[in-house]
This record gives C-alpha cells, sequence and structure tokens, in this order.
C-alpha cells in the first residue's frame, strides 16, 4: 500500500510539474505530436486503401480462376506481342469446361461492354453492360434488392431480361417500382427482373461501378455484340483451399490445351488470372508506403525524443532543491525516479494523443471515393509508440535525479 501510494503521489507531482510550465510543455510535445501523426496517419491511410481495394477485388470473385486472352500484369516488361495473335476463349470453350471440370463449384461466361446508353423514354444513362451466364452469383456478390435473379430458362433462352444497379433504376424509372417494366438497351426493349441494392463506388471498380451495371443473359448479350465467333471471359470458382485451386488450375490448363490441340512443347496460348495475384503485388505497394511511414514518422519522433529529454534534464535542474529537501524527509529513490519517468511520459502521451487526434479530424474527410478509418488498433500503437518514446527520453533525467546526494542536493540554488 505504502509503494502504491508513493506512486500516486509521483503521478500528481509530474502532473502538477507539467501544468506549472504550460508553455514548455506545448514546445515539447509539439516533435511527438508530428511523428505521431505521420505514423498514425499513414497507417490508416493504407489499411483504408488496402480495404477498399480488396473490397474491389470481391467484386471479382474469391478463390476464382479466369480463363482469359491477356495475362494481367504487375511490374515488369509486358510482352504485349507474344499474346497479341492469341485466340479469345468462345461460348464453345465455356460450355466444354462447364461439361468436364470436376473441380470446380461454378463455371461462367462473361462478357462486358461499356458507356452503352440505356433510355426509358427521356430517361438514359451511360451504363456499363454485362452478359453472364447462370451461375454469375456464384463467383460475384450479386445482392438483388428488389425482384429476383435468373432463372435457368431465361439465360438458356436468352431472353431480354436484366438485372440493373441503383443509379439505372434511379434514373431510368424515378419514383417508380421497376420490377416488370421495359427499357431501351441498343434499341431493344429488355424487362427488369431485379435491382440490386446500391453498394457505392470503389476506389478501383474492379468489375466496373455495380450502381451502373446492367445484368443481362450472355445468350443475349451476343446475339447484340457478336455475329460471328463470340469472345468471352471465363471464370472457374474452386474449392476455398489453395490445394484446391492448384488442382483446378492443373485440371484447367490440361482441359485448355486438349481442346486448341497444343503439343506439349508448345507454350499456352491462353491465360489464368487470379485476383489474388493482384492482392499480393497490390499489398507489396502497400509495404513501401508503411516502411515509408515510419521513416518520415521517425525523425519526427526522434527529434520530439530528444525535445523531451533536454526539457527533462533542465526540470530536473530547476527542482534540484526541491529533490533534496523530499530525500531527506526519506523520500525513496523510486519515488524521486516516478516523478520525471511520469512526467516523460505524459508529455509524449500528451504529444501522440494530440497526433491521433488529428488522423482522427482527417477521417471526416473524403478523400474522392476514398473513406478514411482510423482502427483501434493504430490508436493502440500510436499510443504504446508514444509511451516508448517517452519512457527512453524521460529514463536518464529520472536516473539522474533519483541518484542525487540529498545534502549537495539541498545546498543547490
Amino acid at each position: 500500500m505504502k509503494f502504491l501510494r508513493q506512486t500516486f503521489e509521483s503521478f500528481r507531482f509530474a502532473w502538477q510539474a507539467l501544468r506549472s510550465n504550460l508553455l514548455r510543455t506545448t514546445l515539447s510535445l509539439l516533435g511527438v505530436t508530428i511523428g505521431i501523426f505521420a505514423i498514425i496517419a499513414v497507417f490508416t491511410i493504407v489499411d483504408s486503401l488496402e480495404r477498399n481495394i480488396r473490397d474491389s477485388l470481391a467484386g471479382i470473385g474469391d478463390k476464382v480462376l479466369y480463363v482469359q486472352k491477356w495475362p494481367w500484369g504487375f511490374g515488369g516488361e509486358y510482352q504485349w506481342w507474344k499474346y497479341f495473335q492469341r485466340p479469345e476463349p468462345s461460348l464453345e470453350e465455356f460450355k466444354f469446361l462447364q461439361e468436364k471440370l470436376e473441380n470446380a463449384q461454378a463455371v461462367v461466361a462473361m462478357d462486358f461492354r461499356g458507356q452503352v446508353t440505356v433510355k426509358n423514354g427521356n430517361n438514359s444513362l451511360q451504363a456499363l453492360i454485362q452478359g453472364t451466364s447462370l451461375d454469375y452469383n456464384k463467383i460475384s456478390d450479386v445482392p438483388v434488392e428488389q425482384g429476383r435473379y435468373f432463372s435457368p430458362q431465361e439465360i438458356d433462352a436468352a431472353r431480354n431480361v436484366a438485372i440493373i444497379g441503383a443509379d439505372i433504376a434511379e434514373t431510368l424509372f424515378p419514383g417508380q417500382d421497376p420490377i416488370g417494366k421495359e427499357f431501351k438497351l441498343n434499341g431493344l426493349k429488355y424487362q427488369v427482373i431485379g435491382v440490386q441494392e446500391r453498394k457505392g463506388e470503389s476506389l478501383l471498380n474492379f468489375g466496373g461501378n455495380p450502381d451502373t451495371k446492367c445484368l443481362i443473359p450472355i445468350g443475349a448479350f451476343a446475339k447484340m455484340y457478336h455475329s460471328v465467333n463470340p469472345s468471352i471471359d471465363i471464370a472457374v470458382k474452386g474449392f476455398d483451399t489453395d490445394e484446391g485451386l492448384l488442382e483446378l488450375e492443373s485440371e484447367i490448363r490440361g482441359l485448355m490445351r486438349a481442346r486448341r490441340g497444343l503439343k506439349p512443347m508448345q507454350d499456352d496460348n491462353f491465360a489464368m488470372n487470379r485476383p489474388e495475384a493482384a492482392a499480393q503485388a497490390i499489398s507489396g505497394i502497400f509495404a513501401v508506403l508503411t516502411i515509408a511511414g515510419w521513416v518520415i514518422g521517425s525523425f519526427s519522433i526522434l527529434v520530439g525524443g530528444f525535445g523531451i529529454a533536454n526539457i527533462m534534464f533542465v526540470s530536473v535542474k530547476e527542482r534540484t532543491n526541491l529533490i533534496g529537501i523530499q530525500k531527506s524527509l526519506g523520500a525513496k529513490n523510486y519515488f524521486i525516479l516516478f516523478q520525471f519517468l511520469f512526467e516523460a511520459v505524459f508529455l509524449s502521451l500528451i504529444g501522440g494523443g494530440v497526433g491521433i487526434l488529428l488522423v482522427y479530424l482527417l477521417s471526416f474527410l473524403k478523400l474522392g471515393t476514398l473513406e478514411i478509418i482510423l482502427s483501434p488498433g493504430n490508436i493502440m500503437l500510436g499510443l504504446g509508440v508514444s509511451s516508448i518514446i517517452g519512457t527512453v527520453s524521460g529514463i536518464l533525467p529520472a536516473l539522474v535525479a533519483a541518484r542525487m546526494d540529498p545534502v549537495i542536493a539541498i545546498r543547490s540554488k
């Protein structure tokens, strides 16, 4: 109990010392404030970017392989001339894979056309038109808020039906229930069978903005845009294990090579792309940004730490006589040490807290489509770094104060 009481008294002395020198306290914590702000701001923005981009990647599916003509490039030399003469995947190859694959949960055919005008009377909007097969909702999230998803009969018969995004519904059918109503696409009438719930525009828009997307059966899409030999993308959903995805990749490669009649020594004339590869490439960029944040913030924190240490040595010098009096009255060394150590930690924590507060205020700003969120983990990191800086900066002045000879200290002026 005595130890706890003296520890509390050390807290009180430290707090009183800070309050009695407000200007000096404010100036000394600026370096820590700037440093913590720099580190936590970078971490918060990187986390927000990563979350936004991963949400965008979720729109094109998890554990999904895309069979396409062009491989996705993430740095390095992109040898486009090797891929230029490759054949496009076709509906026949989609049906072949759909029939033959054993390690797939779903096989989907899809194709896109951007900036296509959809109309209803005098209302019109530039939309992304996506033709797709029945299992598209198994590889990508299609949250139908009104109406329903495609039926097998509608897909097989290539009927002119559509699932539209929230922006299309509001623009073409303001104040109305769009289900069952018709709109025009490329001069053809399409009936609305479903409306997706609003998702909002993401940072990178992988797969397009869902609020301005119009899903139609792949057969109807092919009739509008492909007269001969339609080209598509083929998406294959694997099982939720890395081993299952590797088996699926090998199976697709074998079936596609057999279908295209490739000899053993010939290279693949198709690409298999995975969203996870994009996520890994992006994670590498974020790792560099995180290191940059640490480097930038560390310089400010280092300056702030030296500033706190300097102020603490001044504080020890000013209170030498008081230290002698306290020791002569029986104060233990740890009581003196805790006074100055707590003062340094308080200084650093206040500086760190102000830096975190500035990042929190930054989170109210919206940078385009990027929503900045300060996570509890980053708050704890900022406070933890502040505590360490305060402890390191204050330990030497506190030890000097604790080891003073009380007689010499009392005589000092």
